[in-house]
């Protein structure tokens, strides 16, 4: 499976969320830090929902750039 992830700076650090998995998310100091934790989030997250019978959520979410004039 591919999920998008969604990386945020804050003042503090770093978040990271998958949208298609709710309640999945991290924080750390680095960007580094934040691609290790989704990742080992999201695996622990899908292999709980296989243990508990649970359906798998598809990747539903598009990620995309705008570019603008201002």
């Amino acid at each position: 499976m591919r999920y998008a992830v969604i990386i945020e700076k804050s003042s503090e650090g770093y978040g990271a969320y998958a949208p298609d998995l709710p309640g999945v998310g991290v924080v750390g100091d680095s960007v580094e830090e934040i691609r290790q934790l989704i990742r080992e989030a999201i695996d622990l997250h899908v292999q709980g929902l296989k243990e508990d019978g649970q359906p798998i959520p598809e990747a539903s979410v598009e990620i995309d750039y705008v570019e603008t004039a201002a």
